[in-house]
């Protein structure tokens, strides 16, 4: 016999979980606006990540810190992990903290850490107070796993990998232009002189511009999150007091198996590891193409300007764009999660291995080349990255086998 459908009785009074339930089974259809305060939140979150690859080269520079033109590598990989380092170690903590107080606080602080620390990186004129910064905008910045629940939490069954998809496409848009933004607006008074003057405060703060307009980006956020709703159940035994709609249940995966080790679950397992290996290739990749491209030739490099590179980066950013409205769903739905991400990560050998030998090409030849070894990769990088290793979790999960 088919169960009944929910009545409101059967939600608890005052939980916003299940006020949240009781909207998704009134209203069937995909939250829109919803998904849209968690794309502009992701993006706002993922901006200041990679908008100083493009000028972190010339910023050692103008630190001082580096003894030769050698060392500003070092000092400049040190810099960008700063960020990564307090990520890592406070990532698990925000997480079991957004299961406790909901998810919606953890959203909220880290957006307004992005507002603070990232001007702040701005304003650094040493060495030390911008790794400073930058750590501790990582440590404070623990909104991907909570925005990933929280995406999931507001759609139903059926628009789970539309909810995983929106937060993945924001965050490689934010990652793609972000750089755009930092090689655009850094160093203003030398690329825009007829509009910041020597005696301005960008002047003085070459690379404040950048940070600013991402800040501000992120106070609008900020403002934003008043209409974000909160989707954590504020009381005990949810499964017993909250009956699901017939349709989000399913006779597979209603056991749970609370006995189960989830470090020896290999689907659960081997799908992190993928995660983890796509994630650090993404951000090695994102550091160094910057880097690279503007080293000098005699280097290896292009001699490319920071603005040249915001050039590159914001051609790949609009392919991005292209590739996930129009063609990665067909995709998806002809190879699956698995062969996707295995087709995407055999064709970036060669798109990876490709760069060096673009340093014998100049003009429109050097051009063409690096705007479409950069879009493909781009776009490569949705199908093998996090989303790749999410859908294939969810596709093991709605079969009953995650646990298997």
């Amino acid at each position: 016999m088919d169960e009944e459908a929910p009545t409101i009785a059967s939600y608890v009074q005052g939980c916003p979980g299940c006020a949240m339930e009781r909207k998704k089974a009134s209203n069937k259809g995909i939250p829109y606006k919803e998904l849209f305060l968690v794309a502009i939140t992701t993006i706002a979150s993922a901006l200041p990540i990679s908008s100083l690859f493009p000028f972190i080269y010339f910023m050692i520079e103008d630190l001082h810190v580096a003894k030769n033109e050698q060392d500003i590598g070092l000092y400049a990989g040190l810099l960008g992990a700063s960020y990564f380092v307090g990520r890592f170690m406070a990532s698990l903590f925000w997480g079991l903290v957004a299961d406790r107080i909901g998810r919606k606080p953890i959203i909220v602080f880290s957006v307004i850490s992005v507002v603070i620390f990232n001007t702040l990186f701005g304003l650094s004129v040493k060495y030390w107070m911008a790794i400073t910064t930058r750590f501790i905008l990582g440590a404070l910045n623990g909104m991907l796993a909570p925005i990933k629940a929280y995406s999931i939490e507001i759609c139903l069954p059926e628009h789970h990998a539309l909810g995983l998809s929106v937060v993945s496409t924001s965050w490689g848009l934010g990652l793609i232009v972000g750089p755009s933004i930092g090689g655009y607006l850094a160093q203003p008074t030398q690329q825009y002189p007829n509009i910041f003057h020597n005696k301005s405060i960008f002047a003085r703060f070459p690379y404040l511009l950048p940070c600013l307009c991402i800040s501000v980006f992120a106070a609008i956020v900020l403002v934003s999150c008043i209409w974000l709703p909160e989707t954590l159940h504020m009381h005990k035994n949810i499964y017993s007091e909250v009956e699901m709609s017939s349709d989000s249940r399913d006779p597979q995966t209603e056991d749970i198996h609370p006995d189960k080790c989830l470090y020896k679950n290999w689907p659960l397992m081997s799908s992190i590891i993928a995660y983890c290996v796509f994630t650090l290739h993404d951000t090695a990749y994102s550091e160094i193409l910057p880097l690279w491209t503007v080293s000098d030739r005699k280097y290896g490099g292009l001699s490319f300007s920071s603005k040249e590179i915001a050039q590159v980066l914001a051609v790949a950013g609009a392919g991005l764009i292209v590739y996930q409205l129009f063609i990665y769903r067909p995709i998806h739905k002809f190879l699956g999660c698995v062969k996707s991400c295995r087709t995407a990560s055999a064709l970036s050998i060669p798109l990876i291995a490709a760069y060096p030998f673009m340093t014998h090409l100049s003009g429109f030849k050097l051009g063409l080349a690096l705007y479409f070894v950069a879009i493909v990769k781009a776009s490569l990088g949705v199908l093998m990255g996090p989303k790749a290793a999410t859908c294939y979790i969810l596709s093991r999960r709605s079969n009953g086998v995650l646990y298997s």
